[in-house]
């Protein structure tokens, strides 16, 4: 049995390349990957192919969190904890809109009923998809909108504010019928 190749610390000159580049992933992984390719002689295109694919996919993780974090969805509700049997939306419509192409087709979405009947399970459900298929995503309730729209007037950025939040893809406004919204609010809107 052949053992592995312990796996040796990348030259200075190369730790400082891959910090000056911004390749965290990479420098990582560089050392194991070096290992093993000497061990099973590989061709240098397979060495940066997997360094460069691996780099790939540690950018998408971080900005799938950043998008995430970003979003500032409020509970982490999935579609891996949805029942969609429980749910009175027929289980068909359920899954087309899991596809998000409605999405894509710029249409818009209004689930609404009783308090306590998964309204905002889904929409949250639908947000974290959304962002797993690379795409970006705004969370309000009425009220965290209208105070996000306010506090924009004070230092006149409402413009920009409102830009900002029209170049997410989706964009969900959770909790519409639970406060009341004045005259000032819905102008605000």
């Amino acid at each position: 049995m052949t053992s592995k190749p312990a796996a040796a610390a990348l030259p200075d000159e190369l730790m400082a390349l891959t910090r000056r580049l911004r390749l965290p992933y990479l420098r990582a992984l560089a050392p194991e990957v070096i290992a093993t390719a000497k061990s099973q002689r590989w061709d240098p295109a397979e060495v940066l192919t997997v360094l460069l694919t691996e780099e790939a996919k540690g950018r998408d993780g971080a900005t799938r969190e950043m998008r995430r974090h970003r979003a500032a969805f409020p509970s982490g509700k999935t579609f891996e904890s949805w029942r969609e049997d429980a749910s009175s939306i027929p289980v068909q419509t359920q899954r087309a809109l899991m596809t998000l192409e409605w999405i894509s087709r710029a249409e818009n979405l209004s689930v609404s009923g009783p308090s306590g009947t998964g309204k905002s399970h889904l929409c949250e459900a639908l947000g974290h998809r959304a962002i797993d298929e690379g795409l970006k995503v705004s969370w309000f309730t009425l009220e965290t909108l209208t105070q996000t729209i306010g506090r924009s007037k004070v230092d006149a950025s409402t413009a920009k504010v409102v830009a900002r939040i029209c170049r997410a893809d989706l964009v969900i406004v959770d909790d519409i019928g639970m406060l009341p919204a004045g005259q000032g609010e819905a102008e605000a809107l």
